[in-house]
This record gives C-alpha cells, sequence and structure tokens, in this order.
C-alpha cells in the first residue's frame, strides 16, 4: 500500500516565513524613520526653547554674580580725574582706569566662579523653571546646566500640556568670560553732561538638544558709574551755525 503526503504546505509555510522575515524588518525601519522624520522637524522647535531657557538661566546667574561684588554703583565724580596742563588754562577730564579695571577684575571672577557652581549641580545659583526639572547628577557628571522639558510645553501644544516624554536640554560655557566698558555722554546746558559708565558681561554658550547643537550669546549690562558733570559756564557761549553767540555782562556791585 502507497501512501500519498501533500507537499505542498511546507512550501506554504516558507513562503509565509520568508514574508514575515521581509515585513517585520521593513515595520521597524518605517517606524524609526517616522520617529527620525518626526524628530528632526522638531528640533527647530527645541533648539528656540532651549535657547530662550538657556538666555534667562544664564543671565539669572550672572545677575546673581554681579549682585554679590563688594561695591555698589559708583558717582561719576568719584572715577573721573580732572588733569590741569601748565599753564592752567585747560583742563583735562579722564576716567579713573584702576577703579575700572578693578570692577571688571572682581565681577569677571565672580561671573565664572557662579558659572561654575551652576554646572556642578548647585542649585542655589540656578532660577526655579516651574515644571521644568534639573539634573543635578548629570550636571556633575557632564559639567553643564541639565534640565527635562515636557514635549508638550517645548512644542507649545496645548492637548498634551505637561504629557509627553521629557527632552533633556544641557548648555555649557564656551571658552572665558568677556567684559568690555562701554560710555555714553549726554550733553545738555552749558557745560553739563550726564554721564554713564557700563560693563557689558558676555558669556559664549553652547545649547545641546536632540539631534542638533546650537551657540549662544548671553549678554548683561552692569551699571559702573553715572551721575553729572557740571563744568563752569563761559562768559561767551556758542553753539554753533547761525546762532548768535551769549555774552555774559558782568555786573558791577554798587560803591
Amino acid at each position: 500500500m502507497r501512501f500519498y503526503t501533500n507537499q505542498k504546505r511546507p512550501r506554504k509555510r516558507s513562503y509565509a516565513r520568508n514574508w514575515l522575515r521581509l515585513i517585520i524588518p521593513t515595520i521597524f525601519i518605517a517606524v524609526a524613520l517616522f520617529f527620525y522624520s518626526v524628530n528632526k522637524q522638531l528640533t527647530p522647535i527645541y533648539t528656540q526653547y532651549a535657547e530662550k531657557q538657556t538666555q534667562k538661566i544664564a543671565s539669572h546667574v550672572i545677575s546673581q554674580a554681579i549682585n554679590a561684588r563688594s561695591t555698589s554703583v559708583y558717582d561719576i565724580n568719584e572715577i573721573i580725574e580732572n588733569v590741569p596742563d601748565e599753564t592752567r588754562d585747560t583742563v583735562t577730564t579722564k576716567f579713573n582706569t584702576e577703579i575700572i579695571s578693578q570692577v571688571m577684575a572682581e565681577v569677571h571672577q565672580l561671573v565664572e566662579d557662579h558659572l561654575e557652581r551652576a554646572e556642578g549641580g548647585d542649585l542655589d545659583m540656578l532660577p526655579p523653571l516651574g515644571d521644568l526639572e534639573y539634573n543635578p547628577e548629570m550636571m556633575a557628571k557632564e559639567q553643564g546646566v541639565v534640565f527635562f522639558v515636557p514635549l508638550g510645553q517645548a512644542t507649545n501644544i496645548p492637548l498634551l500640556g505637561n504629557l509627553g516624554p521629557k527632552i533633556p536640554i544641557r548648555f555649557h560655557v564656551m571658552g572665558n568670560v568677556h567684559t568690555d566698558v562701554e560710555t555714553d555722554i549726554q550733553e545738555f546746558g552749558i557745560n553739563n553732561a550726564y554721564v554713564e559708565v557700563t560693563l557689558l558681561v558676555n558669556v559664549n554658550v553652547q545649547i545641546i538638544v536632540p539631534l542638533a547643537t546650537s551657540k549662544s550669546v548671553v549678554t548683561q549690562r552692569m551699571p559702573v558709574a553715572m551721575g553729572l558733570i557740571r563744568g563752569k559756564v563761559p562768559q561767551i557761549y556758542s553753539k554753533g551755525e547761525q546762532t548768535p553767540a551769549q555774552i555774559e555782562v558782568p555786573l558791577q556791585e554798587p560803591e
């Protein structure tokens, strides 16, 4: 007696297995490409949000450093020197660069110290960010300010709110802190001027978000000295052009 078996069934099973081997990797690749595409489209939004928060955090740290300095704002007459010439007919006014240099050095050191403490995970140096969370462990390990933001808050989607995965954002200082002096002189009246000396603090930071990095500059202005400078009123004064000169006639005192 002979028995006949169906030889087509193994072929169908083999055919189905081949299809599964092809479909499953294709599905994984498609899902990965989908998430990569969505993440790439959202990267500019992440970056813009990260830059905004970085400016807020770094400005707060710099402000704390400036407020920690030992001296307050000087009166402008305390950092201005009048140097007469040999004939004493002309007086040269100049800034006391020694005092300004001392302020620059003190602020420079304070800002660097405060930023270093913030990057090391000292939460006292950092402002509260509401729903955002700092990660002191990663900050101490990677030497940079690390915080997490919910996806819905970063993308500004009201339906998501604070839901969704939390996106890590990190920024750290690049190079040294730069300080510069800026003066502003506004003349008014006759031989009067309002003078303001301002210190500019610039910090370069690198911002790291998923799939992207960017650079930004945080600038903070700090008044060093301000006030009025009053000069002597001359006997003859003219604004130039076609304006006639104003002549001061001395009055004789009655005998």
